[in-house]
């Protein structure tokens, strides 16, 4: 019994021994990985103060985890400014650069560099849905080296918004780029949403930024309120866009909270910065290996903030309700 007894305790102690060498190691390893210099290669579509935004999120992101630049970071930026045929050899420029792992902001940039690696790691920043634009297999569970976080807008929440702020609202033109794949679902999902409200909802696809001047003008006639989804040619031409809507006293709702600053007159929308961040966060946790692409989901923002300008309101003679000015997280 007695040698049992000291047998047993010898093997806790093997069994503590090991443990606390385990773990030593591990966390030995952390270090070292926190010291190693990580190269993170980002690819943006275009400039404009949404995707610029995201970008800076991004980048506070890596420092809130522990990768700051000059001290265990190394950024490779590239941007495409809107040219599509640019997009293929930055995605090449990156990965000759021997980048760790690679971000596409806005889904043109994050499609180019799909089709260039399926090893490296990818990170989606602004891809509103991962899924239908093939980047993916599934929003839930990605299965290959693509993860990401989508910019999905809560359109049921913006079309409220719009009704309360104009009570006879009736005739709604959703203005986009047929070029970008994610734009043509989100104007489909607008109708469908403005039908259950009881609004008249007509789509104004644009080919290219050189028609955006002519639709607007057309669409001043026709309609009470231009609702823009997140689209990078839209949004690259925003400020066109106001001056013509503003000039036929046509409000716009977009998507994302930094258009209304430019113009728009209110949204309910998700922050830019902060969805930076969040894909700064999961572009940690993959160069750390505390998680992997394919069993990563799609990270979706559950509500947006109300935003509103009241400075445009006033330009076009609309009255904001006192309780949507208090509740509002920005007013201009």
């Amino acid at each position: 019994m007695k040698n049992k007894g000291l047998l047993g305790m010898m093997l806790l102690l093997i069994i503590i021994v090991l443990a606390t060498f385990v773990s030593e190691k591990q966390e030995t390893r952390k270090k070292e990985q926190d010291r190693e210099t990580k190269t993170v290669g980002i690819l943006q579509y275009v400039s404009h103060p949404a995707l610029d935004e995201i970008y800076r999120g991004i980048q506070d992101g890596l420092a809130e985890k522990g990768f700051e630049s000059e001290k265990n970071l190394k950024i490779e930026f590239q941007n495409g400014q809107a040219d599509q045929s640019k997009l293929n050899m930055m995605s090449q420029y990156l990965l000759n650069k021997k980048a760790d792992i690679l971000v596409g902001i806005a889904t043109p940039a994050a499609q180019a560099l799909a089709n260039n690696t399926t090893n490296t790691p990818i990170v989606l920043g602004a891809i509103t849905d991962p899924q239908a634009a093939h980047l993916v297999a599934d929003n839930q569970k990605p299965g290959g080296n693509i993860t990401g976080v989508s910019d999905q807008s809560p359109v049921d929440a913006q079309l409220d918004l719009a009704k309360k702020i104009m009570p006879t609202l009736k005739k709604v033109g959703v203005l986009y780029s047929s070029a970008e794949d994610n734009s043509e679902a989100q104007a489909s999902r607008v109708v469908a949403e403005g039908r259950k409200r009881g609004l008249l909802v007509k789509k104004y696809p644009v080919p290219s930024s050189n028609q955006i001047s002519q639709m607007v003008q057309v669409m001043s006639s026709e309609v009470d309120l231009i609702y823009l989804p997140t689209d990078n040619t839209i949004a690259n031409a925003m400020q066109i866009v106001v001056d013509i809507a503003t000039k036929n006293n046509i409000p716009i709702m977009p998507s994302v909270d930094t258009m209304v600053a430019q113009g728009g007159l209110a949204t309910v929308g998700i922050n830019q910065y902060e969805l930076g961040v969040q894909t700064g966060k999961m572009t940690a946790d993959i160069l750390r290996n505390d998680s992997q692409p394919a069993t990563t989901p799609i990270y979706t923002f559950t509500k947006g903030d109300v935003v509103i300008n009241k400075e445009q309101a006033k330009k076009l003679g609309i009255k904001i309700p006192d309780d949507l000015l208090k509740s509002a997280s920005k007013t201009k």
